[in-house]
């Protein structure tokens, strides 16, 4: 009964220009997001300044909820300090942890970083009104510098999972992990969660994130490859960061267009599986979804903007941003939200 009553969560996601992050925090603004090193500073908890450079101009990212918004900060700058605001039925959350030195070939420690992060994330979110993650961003330095079980995207998924403590796959959260370039070994998690629990979608093209062979690290990666809002709630479909892997294998290495091929070719299945629960969410990309492209070599940047306008034109609202992504021989990946 409670699936088919109405919930009075509701979000939207809006890339907007702005003369200042200030003009936007009005009292139903849940979050608000600048992007690169031009991003102005701002101390509203509400506000983040996020270390990805952007291609062009970038707008901000403006997240609005039904409000009125209550925000604040929790804990330390030592430990780990917790900005957050929420409407009582969605929060968002951030946290960012400096990685302690370690004995790593990198002289740091990100899968400790990861592990205080999530516990820390984890004791938050389970204590408030709204419980359930929905979706997670997680962007870290020099993503996959080392060798096998060394690398450090390996090492922070074993460092997030010790941080989650134990967990049903049913409730991982949508996700991202996407490495800054600026250099700075500065772990930045950010969040929304929900009062009542999402659906998690899989890729039937995939293998689930969370099932992937030994060959990819000691500790799979915890995350859903999609998540539905909580029934009768006004949200849209969140994404994942996806690319142009088929089962768990890497696709169409050395070719950037084709990469970009196969990852909508992810998105089209994604869909279509999500529209099986929620047969109302349209069928392909439009004026309902937001998009946030992250690309591993600068020098691809305008071609990748080249190929999302002719594939798009100006129906699809996206952000390109310079990013490594967690695999060496992906160019690209793309997350975002869509209604």
């Amino acid at each position: 009964m409670e699936a088919t009553m109405p919930y009075p969560a509701a979000l939207s996601i809006d890339y907007l220009q702005a003369d200042s992050p200030q003009s936007l925090l009005g009292s139903d603004t849940l979050a608000v997001f600048g992007f690169g090193n031009d991003a102005p500073h701002c101390d509203d908890p509400r506000y983040l300044r996020v270390p990805l450079q952007p291609y062009g101009i970038a707008p901000f990212e403006h997240w609005r909820c039904t409000g009125p918004v209550d925000h604040g900060r929790e804990g330390t700058s030592e430990q780990g300090e917790i900005r957050w605001a929420s409407d009582g039925q969605l929060t968002f959350g951030v946290i960012e942890v400096d990685e302690p030195p370690g004995e790593h070939p990198d002289h740091s420690d990100v899968g400790d970083a990861a592990e205080r992060a999530y516990a820390q994330l984890i004791g938050f979110v389970s204590g408030s009104r709204t419980p359930h993650l929905l979706r997670v961003w997680n962007y870290l330095d020099a993503i996959t510098l080392g060798d096998g079980d060394a690398e450090r995207y390996r090492r922070f998924c074993v460092g997030r999972a010790r941080g989650m403590g134990r967990f049903e796959t049913f409730e991982l959260p949508a996700a991202t992990a996407i490495g800054r370039c600026d250099g700075r070994r500065t772990l930045q998690v950010y969040w929304l969660s929900a009062s009542r629990r999402g659906i998690p979608v899989e890729n039937p093209r995939q293998v689930s994130a969370y099932r992937y062979p030994r060959q990819y690290g000691p500790q799979s990666p915890s995350f859903a490859r999609a998540m539905l809002p909580p029934a009768g709630s006004t949200l849209p479909l969140l994404l994942s960061g996806t690319a142009s892997v088929v089962g768990h294998a890497s696709q169409h290495i050395g070719e950037l267009q084709a990469q970009i091929g196969e990852t909508f070719a992810n998105f089209d299945a994604l869909l279509a599986e999500a529209r099986r629960h929620q047969p109302s969410l349209p069928a392909g990309f439009g004026s309902g979804t937001r998009l946030k492209v992250y690309v591993r070599d600068a020098e691809d940047l305008p071609v990748v903007a080249q190929a999302l306008d002719a594939r798009f034109g100006n129906s699809v609202p996206r952000l390109l941003l310079h990013a490594a992504i967690c695999r060496r021989e992906l160019a690209v990946e793309i997350d975002g939200v869509h209604a």
